[in-house]
């Protein structure tokens, strides 16, 4: 992907290019896996653990954005690093990034089971912009249709099958494919409410974001990425994801707030350029 190569700029600055999705604004996943790529360069011979996100304003596409690091803790196990994303001396996301080097298990197990679903079929996969070139909807869920309703869970297989040998832009793969389907999940038990409404009728985007890496990531391989939005109310979400091997092991976990409302009186997505927040 393109938009997870980094141009240095500056001492620890670096540009990429933004994913052209349609909406005008950068999208977020592709964010969290510029900053993976950027933490890692950052403080190489370490693994990104986790990435703590907030975003405060939207990233416009039109403009170049500045990616920058700054190092809070570099150590022999574990370092920290702060990742901004500014445009025009506005920042746009900050997160926080964790490294660490790989240890022993003192104690392994892991909670989730993967869900049980059918496994991937090749033949049914397809290019999808926000997740990855082989992705598998399970179920045939369409998540833009109005009428069509079901629980607040939603699975995707995704694979990136010419993905290289480097850790940090698998786990930067990843990244980019958990960060787009939650709010998808959340209309789904409501009839007459489709993502194919997002910026048009509803106002939607995501405002903070958690993703913990528990082991390798192989993006080449297939991942199972499993949603649950655990509630909704006062014009927000939380939803949930855990991301499962084709075997089962969880090597994943994110959590997710996000904005699920009507547009504030006097705002309207018409004509615009970026999400009104």
């Amino acid at each position: 992907m393109k938009s997870l190569e980094l141009t240095e700029v500056g001492p620890d600055t670096w540009q990429a290019a933004h994913l052209e999705h349609g909406r005008g604004v950068a999208f977020g996943g592709t964010l969290l896996g510029q900053a993976i790529l950027a933490a890692t360069t950052a403080q190489p011979g370490k693994n990104v653990k986790s990435v703590q996100t907030v975003f405060a304003r939207p990233i416009r596409v039109d403009t170049p954005a500045d990616i920058s690091a700054r190092t809070l803790h570099s150590g022999r196990n574990l370092g920290s690093v702060a990742i901004d994303f500014s445009q025009q001396g506005k920042i746009g996301a900050s997160m926080l990034v964790l490294l660490e080097t790989p240890e022993p298990d003192l104690v392994r197990y892991q909670g989730p089971s993967a869900p049980e679903v059918a496994p991937p079929d090749p033949a049914a996969a397809a290019n999808h912009a926000l997740a990855a070139p082989e992705t598998i909807i399970v179920g045939d869920v369409d998540i833009v249709a109005r009428d069509q309703t079901g629980p607040a869970s939603l699975q995707l297989w995704v694979r990136f099958p010419q993905a290289d040998a480097d850790d940090a832009l698998h786990r930067a793969l990843l990244a980019h494919c958990t960060d787009g389907w939650l709010i998808a999940t959340a209309m789904r038990p409501h009839e007459g409410l489709g993502q194919a409404m997002a910026h048009v009728e509803v106002s939607t985007g995501v405002v903070s974001h958690a993703l913990s890496f528990h082991g390798e990531v192989d993006a080449s391989a297939w991942l199972l990425i499993d949603h649950t939005t655990t509630f909704s109310g006062g014009g927000r979400t939380y939803g949930q994801g855990h991301v499962f091997t084709e075997g089962g092991e969880l090597v994943a976990s994110f959590v997710q707030e996000a904005l699920l409302r009507h547009f504030p009186e006097g705002q309207n997505p018409a004509g615009k350029k970026a999400t009104v927040f």
